[in-house]
């Protein structure tokens, strides 16, 4: 496997300081575990964080934070630290983290038809910002065409998925934003299945699509 549509150095970033939303951090992350490339300049974004962080001026602390925020540690239980993601076995569809999220591989998941050909399960993201969900179109299925009015991520698991000028594989990604109008369609074939994360609805062009969008929630 070569994946050749990686995420962008913005998207790193934030995922490296910490500072992306849960159902992206999820995106990149399972991506990091399909694309040796990415995982090594995940790594350089950390060591640029930790360079930047020793940069800092010592700020002066108060009088009895240290002690204070030594004790709040004590009487909370703190979560392990996440570990960086690994290869994962080629028997598995499905790698980690997004494979506890959805609560096993791809033969244990529950989907739910949303339109002729084409099924979703929605992933549990704690917070009200971007939505995750997986997708399975069956082959040659087109998604009606439509815009965007925010940023739209597509990490491809399984299959493939022709996007404009690009044919997307295992573990290739696709970022859209306000600015794109298009109307991918799944590779001939086998299903091509997606984990999606949108922070805005889809426009659709299409008057049978924008009376769906309402039920199945993209």
């Amino acid at each position: 496997m070569t994946v050749r549509h990686h995420i962008g150095d913005d998207l790193l970033l934030s995922y490296a300081a910490g500072t992306l939303d849960e159902a992206s951090s999820l995106l990149v992350a399972t991506h990091l575990a399909l694309c040796p490339h990415c995982r090594a300049r995940a790594v350089a974004a950390d060591d640029l964080g930790g360079a930047l962080f020793e940069d800092l001026p010592v700020a002066e602390l108060s009088p009895g934070l240290r002690d204070a925020v030594l004790a709040r540690l004590r009487s909370e239980s703190v979560a392990a630290p996440a570990t960086r993601p690994h290869r994962p076995r080629s028997d598995i569809v499905i790698p980690e983290p997004l494979r506890s999220y959805l609560g096993g591989d791809l033969d244990t998941l529950r989907w739910t038809s949303v339109a002729p050909r084409v099924q979703q399960i929605a992933i549990d993201i704690a917070n009200c910002g971007p939505r995750a969900r997986m997708l399975r179109f069956q082959p040659g299925t087109h998604v009606p065409a439509h815009g965007h009015a925010g940023r739209e991520l597509t990490l491809v698991l399984s299959g493939s998925l022709c996007d404009r000028d690009a044919v997307l594989a295992r573990g290739d990604v696709a970022e859209t934003d306000e600015h794109t109008e298009h109307q991918p369609y799944a590779g001939p074939d086998k299903d091509c299945i997606c984990l999606a994360v949108t922070d805005a609805p889809l426009r659709f062009k299409g008057m049978f699509a924008r009376m769906l969008q309402p039920w199945f929630g993209i």
